[in-house]
C-alpha cells in the first residue's frame, strides 16, 4: 500500500501518466467513501485533496455517527432510516473508531420535546434505525434522571429519554476509509490542489490541472469521469467549470468548545435545549467534555472558519442554563473548533431548518458534483455517486462494473473482527501495553485510535513506552501520509482538541522527528512551528 508522505511525488507522477476511470477531487469523508467504493468495484481511481485528508468539514463535526432526532422531527423519515442502519454497519466494520454510547435527552417543561413526543419519537427512531433490543430507548422519571446525571437543573425537569447514539473520531474514520481505498488500488494524495479544468473540442471535461502544494510541481491528470466532492468548496469548482447554476451551497457554521472534564464532569453524553430552542450536545471524552454545536449562516473564509466570542458565549450560556452548578466561564475553554456544513440552499429556511440530504449535480461538461449530506450517510452517498459513474462508464463502452460491495468490505484498522472481536482485542492489547509500563488509560486511547494498527506502532516502539511518540509520528508519516506537524497533532491524534497540554508539550519533539524524517532545514521547521502555533490560536475566539 503506497500511502507514505515520502511517496507523494511518485503517486502524483503515476496518476498523471495514466487515464484513470475516475478522478475524485476532495479528500473528506465523501471523497474517501467514493474512492473506497469505486476501488472495491475495480475502477482505477485517483484522488487529490488540497489540504490534509479530512481537514475541512470531516474533522470538525460533533463526532457522532447518529440518525438525528431532529431529522425525524422534520419528517425526513428515509434519511433517519438510512443513516440509522449505516451506523450499525460502521460499528461492525470499524469498531475501534465507532462505538455505541448512551445518550440522555432531558425533558423540561416548555422544552423542544415533551414527554409523550420524546417517548414516541425515540420509539419510532429505534424502529426506523433498526436498533438492537438492548440499545432501545428507555424513559426515565425525574428522580431516575437526576440519579444518572445530578448536574442537570432540577427545576422544570420532567424526566428524560435514554437512548443510544454512536461516537466516532471523524478525522480517523476519514483516514481509515481513505487507507482502505488505497489498499484496494486507489491512488490518493493530500496537499495537492485541483487548479483548473481543460476541455476537448466538444466542450467536455478532458483533464484536471493539479498542483502539489508541497513541492510546487504541476501535473495534468486525465480521467474518464471526474467527481467534485470538495465539500464547502464544491461551488468554487463549479465556478471554474462554468456550471454554477440552479441549486447551490448554503454554508452554515458549527462551533464546538472543549473544557476539562473536571470542570464539567458529565456521566454520559447529553442532548439538551438551549434558551433559543435549539438543541446542543455535551459529550465527555477522556479528560475533557466538549460542547456543540452552533448553527449560523457563514460567509467568511472557507479554509479557516473563525470562532467568535459570540459563538463561545452562546454555548457557555446554554450549558450554564441547564447545568446551573457548573457555571462555565470563558477561561474554562481549553480548545475548540469551527466547521462548515455544505448544505443545499433552500429559500426562506433558517440554518437549522435546512435539509441534510445529499444531491448529485451533472454539468454539461461532464463534471459530477456531490453536495450536502452528513457524516453518517457517507457510504450510501458514495454508493449513489459511484453507481452513476459506472453507468456513465458503461455508456461510453469502457466496461461494466459490479454493484456496491462496501457494505461487506472491512475498513482498515477494524479488519474482520467485528464489534465483539474488538472488545477482546482491546482488552488484550491494553493488558499487554500496561504490563510494559504504559498507563492503562493511555494504552486504551491508543488501541482505540489505531485498532489493528496498534501492533505496527508498538513494533516501531520496540515495545518500549518511551519510544511511543516517535513510533506514532513515524507511523503517521510512513503509513498515513502526514506531511506536517498539524497533520499529526490535529487529525492523526486529535491532541490539539482533546489533550491540549500534551499537544503543547510534544510539539518540539514532533517537529524534530518530522524534520529528521522529511529532511527539513531550519527555515522549514520554523515555518511548520508557526503554522502549528496559528492552529493553536484558532482554537479560541478571534474577534
Amino acid at each position: 500500500m503506497h500511502f507514505s508522505a515520502k511517496s507523494r511525488t511518485r503517486i502524483l507522477d503515476e496518476m498523471s501518466k495514466e487515464k484513470l476511470d475516475l478522478l475524485v477531487i476532495g479528500g473528506g469523508i465523501t471523497g474517501a467513501g467514493i474512492a473506497w467504493d469505486a476501488a472495491s468495484r475495480g475502477l482505477s481511481v485517483g484522488l487529490v485533496e488540497m489540504q490534509d485528508f479530512g481537514e475541512g468539514t470531516s474533522s470538525r463535526s460533533t463526532k457522532l455517527i447518529h440518525g438525528g432526532l431532529r431529522y425525524l422531527k422534520q419528517l425526513e423519515i428515509n434519511l433517519v432510516r438510512e443513516v440509522g442502519r449505516e451506523r450499525a454497519l460502521l460499528y461492525e466494520r470499524a469498531p475501534h473508531i465507532v462505538r455505541p454510547a448512551p445518550m440522555m435527552l432531558p425533558i423540561y417543561e416548555g422544552g423542544t420535546y415533551g414527554k409523550l413526543a420524546s417517548s414516541v419519537g425515540l420509539f419510532v427512531y429505534d424502529r426506523l434505525a433498526g436498533v438492537k433490543k438492548e440499545e432501545r430507548r428507555k424513559m426515565l422519571s425525574k428522580q431516575q434522571t437526576l440519579e444518572k446525571e445530578p448536574l442537570l437543573r432540577s427545576k422544570g425537569l420532567k424526566g428524560s429519554g435514554y437512548y443510544y447514539e454512536y461516537r466516532t473520531d471523524d478525522a480517523r474514520l476519514t483516514l481509515e476509509v481513505m487507507k482502505t481505498a488505497v489498499s484496494l488500488g486507489a491512488k490518493a494524495v493530500n496537499h495537492a490542489r485541483a487548479e483548473s479544468f481543460d476541455y476537448d473540442e466538444k466542450g467536455k471535461l478532458a483533464a484536471v490541472d493539479v498542483q502539489d502544494l508541497v513541492s510546487g510541481k504541476k501535473y495534468k491528470m486525465t480521467a474518464h469521469e471526474v467527481v467534485n466532492a470538495a465539500g464547502p468548496w464544491v461551488d468554487e469548482l463549479r465556478k471554474k467549470d462554468n456550471s454554477l447554476k440552479g441549486k447551490r451551497l448554503h454554508l452554515t457554521k458549527g462551533v464546538h468548545l472543549v473544557v476539562a472534564h473536571e470542570r464539567f464532569p458529565l456521566k454520559q453524553p447529553i442532548y439538551f435545549d438551549v434558551p433559543d430552542g435549539r438543541m446542543v450536545f455535551a459529550i465527555p471524552r477522556g479528560r475533557t467534555t466538549y460542547i456543540g454545536t452552533t448553527d449560523t449562516n457563514y460567509q467568511g473564509p472557507i479554509d479557516q472558519p473563525i470562532m467568535t466570542e459570540e459563538d463561545r458565549d452562546y454555548l457557555l450560556k446554554g450549558v450554564n442554563d441547564v447545568f446551573p452548578d457548573v457555571q462555565l466561564k470563558p477561561e474554562d475553554v481549553e480548545s475548540g473548533w469551527a466547521g462548515l456544513r455544505p448544505l443545499i440552499h433552500e429559500e426562506g429556511k433558517s440554518p437549522s431548518e435546512l435539509s441534510r440530504k445529499d444531491e448529485i449535480f451533472q454539468s454539461d461538461t461532464g463534471l459530477i458534483t456531490i453536495a450536502g449530506g452528513k457524516l453518517t450517510g457517507f457510504r450510501k452517498m458514495a454508493e449513489r455517486t459511484v453507481d452513476l459513474v459506472c453507468r456513465r462508464l458503461s455508456g461510453k463502452g469502457i466496461r461494466s462494473f459490479v454493484s456496491c460491495r462496501t457494505d461487506r468490505t472491512s475498513i482498515t484498522g477494524g479488519g474482520d473482527m467485528g464489534a465483539e472481536g474488538f472488545v477482546r482485542f482491546r482488552r488484550e492489547w491494553v493488558d499487554k501495553m500496561a504490563q510494559a509500563g504504559v498507563e492503562r488509560d493511555h494504552a486504551d486511547e491508543l488501541v482505540q485510535l489505531y485498532g489493528l494498527h496498534i501492533a505496527k506502532v508498538w513494533e516501531r516502539a520496540g515495545g518500549n513506552p518511551e519510544n511511543l511518540l516517535k513510533a506514532q509520528v513515524e507511523f503517521a508519516v510512513d503509513e498515513e501520509m502526514a506531511v506536517s506537524a498539524a497533520d499529526f497533532l490535529i487529525r492523526r491524534t486529535g491532541d490539539l482538541y482533546f489533550n491540549r497540554a500534551r499537544c503543547e508539550a510534544n510539539l518540539e519533539q514532533v517537529l524534530e522527528i518530522m524534520a529528521e524524517k522529511a529532511g527539513w532545514d531550519q527555515e522549514k521547521k520554523l515555518h511548520e512551528r508557526e503554522k502549528m502555533e496559528h492552529h493553536m490560536k484558532m482554537t479560541h475566539p478571534q474577534g
